[in-house]
């Protein structure tokens, strides 16, 4: 079993198509910049997690989506290709875009930063106005993200143990044939004096002993 479900997951993987990620560290901030007063860090660092949900949104995905001449539905880009996090408990907000080409991977992310960028400074231009800056530019992803051959087979390998094992045992619980002497003595309660061969005739006529032992 651990053979089996090891093969097909590494003959799955390798089938399927590489997936390249590429991400963008964006700062969220005031018109001054970074504020040292811890009341209003705070303030900025909830703002932050709120900016993670503008982030998804619809209207920046179409931009960029135009922008690259993307061949991919904006709820698809931001429901399957698009992936937003807040570090930690900080102003930073990280942008990853998922992409079956490195290259554009690398394209999409940094183009999506610089659009989402100018959306916030569009929306006011106060002296105490939020900014959103791009702080970490994408780069070219140097290898896929998925599939992992190895991973995907080690795993399936462990899944294989588990149910081979359950039913090995499984079938062992089933079996209800007396397998010893000994056995057959527990069942009938009485004493096992030997134990008969089985004999079969050849198509010669002579008989010969099996290898094989009956029941007792």
């Amino acid at each position: 079993m651990a053979v089996v479900f090891a093969g097909a997951a590494v003959g799955i993987s390798l089938a399927q198509q590489p997936v390249y990620q590429s991400s963008i560290q964006m700062l969220i901030a005031q018109e001054s910049g970074i504020s040292e007063t811890p009341t209003n860090a705070g303030g900025l660092i909830d703002l932050t997690a709120t900016m993670t949900v503008l982030v998804s949104n619809r209207t920046s995905a179409e931009e960029v989506i135009r922008q690259e001449d993307l061949q991919i539905s904006p709820d698809a880009f931001i429901d399957e290709r698009l992936s937003v996090s807040q570090v930690e408990e900080t102003q930073v907000i990280e942008i990853t875009y998922s992409d079956t080409d490195p290259q554009r991977a690398q394209r999409v992310a940094n183009a999506f930063g610089d659009v989402f960028s100018e959306r916030i400074a569009n929306l006011d231009s106060g002296a105490s106005a939020i900014t959103a800056t791009v702080v970490e530019s994408a780069v070219v992803p140097g290898g896929p993200v998925s599939p992992n051959p190895l991973r995907d087979g080690l795993l399936a390998a462990a899944v294989g143990i588990i149910i081979g094992a359950g039913l090995a045992l499984l079938l062992d619980l089933l079996n209800d044939r007396w397998r010893s002497p000994e056995e057959l003595e527990q069942f009938s309660g009485v004493p096992v004096f030997g134990i008969i061969p089985r004999f079969e005739a050849p198509r010669g006529g002579k008989v010969q002993e099996s290898k094989k032992k009956g029941k007792g």
